[in-house]
């Protein structure tokens, strides 16, 4: 029906106001429908959230087990410097020991954790064995009497005579 022609009876009336009604709610969902494009339902928000709060606990626990992984190489890696660290003095001392003229099975009682420290060892050390190693002092003579000059001369012949000399 349109504004021009006269509105005589209650029915037209009726019918006019329905027609602007259906009008109106037809404008108004369409301006809604796009206003709320893109938008998800309350129950497509609930699978959403699950499914976010699945894989949070999927990374959740795939973040612990690579935390104990690196707990774990960083455990290696200390034992490994360890182990390096060892081999490194272990050299150093043995090197020293030799410079000092040392005997090789003296080489790890030097003690020390720097290479200065393991010297004034080795240094200390060198001095005890050489004072150790110097010749003693010469024994007194004793009276060498008639059978041991007996036994020289023996030992000598049979020396002579085996080409022994």
């Amino acid at each position: 029906m349109d504004l021009e022609t006269p509105i005589t009876t209650q029915e037209a009336l009726d019918a006019y106001v329905q027609e602007q009604v259906n009008k109106a709610v037809q404008s108004r969902a369409t301006r809604d429908a796009q206003k709320y494009e893109g938008y998800t339902s309350p129950n497509d928000l609930k699978a959403l959230k699950e499914k976010y709060e699945k894989q949070i606990g999927d990374l959740n626990g795939a973040l612990s087990a690579a935390n104990e992984k690196a707990g774990q190489y960083d455990k290696d890696i200390a034992e490994r410097d360890a182990k390096i660290k060892g081999y490194e003095t272990a050299a150093v001392k043995t090197r020293i020991a030799h410079e000092m003229g040392l005997p090789y099975e003296l080489h790890g009682r030097l003690s020390g954790e720097t290479e200065e420290e393991i010297r004034k060892d080795a240094e200390g050390l060198a001095k005890i064995i050489k004072a150790q190693s110097a010749p003693p002092m010469a024994a007194p003579e004793k009276p060498v009497s008639k059978q041991d000059s007996q036994t020289a001369a023996f030992k000598n012949m049979l020396q002579n005579l085996k080409g022994e000399n």
